[in-house]
């Protein structure tokens, strides 16, 4: 007979030995889709190699069926398959195609560069049919059905742009394994700037976060040479004038209490090197610049010279951002001239009495004048207005 005949567990296991097992399991789960996503990206950047070199690509690797790709992944490649169906002006079908923004397209439009349907076509408004043949630099331009949305922690020495005659690094090298369609940069990034870029081939979201009605809001460190003094401070708060304007920033403040020659300044202009101008045009050298946050996006765990993907909410935010700010009511010239001709109600009712008051005969007495209805006082309490009352009775 067992010495306890009611003991429900024989050998009960450590506390910490079953957390130990749940951590392993975390572990081994992470290294699972680690492992998974890291393969996905291998695949899609041999597959590239493959298509320039011309060599046959290489075999897929297996992944377990247990692996699933998580959202970022199934909104960086939704397909917009409406859009090829679309007819939309010239410049607009280039920025879908991934050829450039649409602000660039125009001057590519412009310097001949761009042939429809063989021969050149130098009108950005031109309305692009589906049986048209767009061709860019001899090769003929599909529009993009895969939208990619990168957010790149941009390192210094990194040129933002898609190419570099003089050879110099760029920030599409950083992103090489992330995607196989053709992205730029939205904005640029001086070369010593380091910070948030983001990097798509969707054109309309590129046109909006470019667009200065949509005054997109960026947040800068700034570390200067020396302390930034209050009177500066005050200063660049109140507005300084720049070889191209005024300048207005939204928000400043130091940002460590103990070294005031960090700076962290929020401005939503996209003139070029307008915070460095700032702060040089009162004699200051700015020894590091850093963006910390592009319309709502920050570096959040992201290290530098890493990037990701945008999550399906994140890019849901930002195609309605400020969206009221870009749509501005126009007045037409006739609703201003109809407003000006419109006599004031006030002003015909006195026009009226001076004419009524002109034919009547003068009698020599005072006449009284019409005042305008007074308001009905309103009382706290009872007793007081009884002693209204009484007060005008007395004065009558």
């Amino acid at each position: 007979m067992q010495d306890h005949p009611f003991k429900k567990f024989s050998d009960k296991k450590k506390n910490s030995v079953v957390k130990e097992g749940i951590r392993q399991e975390k572990k081994k789960a992470r290294k699972e889709k680690n492992a998974y996503f890291d393969n996905l990206k291998e695949e899609k950047y041999q597959a590239r190699i493959a298509k320039k070199t011309g060599a046959a690509a290489p075999p897929p690797k297996t992944t377990t069926p247990d692996s699933k790709p998580s959202r970022r992944i199934k909104a960086a490649t939704a397909v917009t398959a409406a859009a090829t169906q679309e007819v939309m002006p010239l410049n607009k079908y280039l920025a879908h195609c991934g050829v450039a923004s649409r602000r660039e397209t125009v001057e590519i439009i412009s310097n001949g560069l761009v042939k429809v349907n063989g021969i050149v076509e130098m009108t950005p408004g031109y309305k692009v049919q589906p049986t048209d043949e767009v061709i860019y630099n001899g090769k003929k331009c599909f529009v993009s059905k895969n939208l990619q949305y990168i957010l790149l922690n941009k390192p210094k020495d990194f040129i933002t742009t898609t190419d570099d005659p003089l050879g110099r690094k760029t920030v599409l090298q950083l992103i090489q394994k992330a995607t196989t369609e053709r992205v730029y940069p939205i904005g640029r990034l001086d070369r010593n700037t380091s910070g948030v870029l983001l990097l798509t081939n969707d054109g309309d979201l590129t046109q909006q976060l470019s667009h200065p009605s949509f005054e997109i809001k960026k947040i800068y460190e700034v570390r200067l040479d020396k302390n930034l003094t209050k009177e500066h401070f005050d200063d660049i708060w109140k507005g300084l004038v720049l070889e191209d304007g005024v300048i207005m920033v939204d928000g400043l403040a130091y940002a460590d209490a103990k070294d005031k020659s960090i700076i962290g300044i929020e401005i939503h202009s996209g003139r070029n090197r307008v915070v460095r101008r700032i702060f040089e045009s009162l004699g200051y050298v700015v020894k590091g610049l850093d963006r910390v946050m592009y319309a709502g996006l920050t570096k959040k765990n992201v290290e530098r010279g890493k990037w990701r993907h945008l999550a399906e909410k994140e890019i849901r935010v930002l195609k309605y951002m400020n969206a009221s700010k870009g749509k501005k009511q126009k007045i037409s010239q006739k609703e201003v001239d109809a407003a000006l001709s419109a006599k004031n109600p006030l002003d015909e009712e006195i026009e009226k009495n001076a004419i009524t008051n002109d034919a009547k005969p003068s009698t020599g007495k005072k006449e009284k004048i019409d005042a305008a209805p007074r308001k009905a006082r309103k009382f706290k309490t009872h007793s007081e207005k009884k002693a209204y009352q009484k007060k005008i009775a007395g004065g009558k």
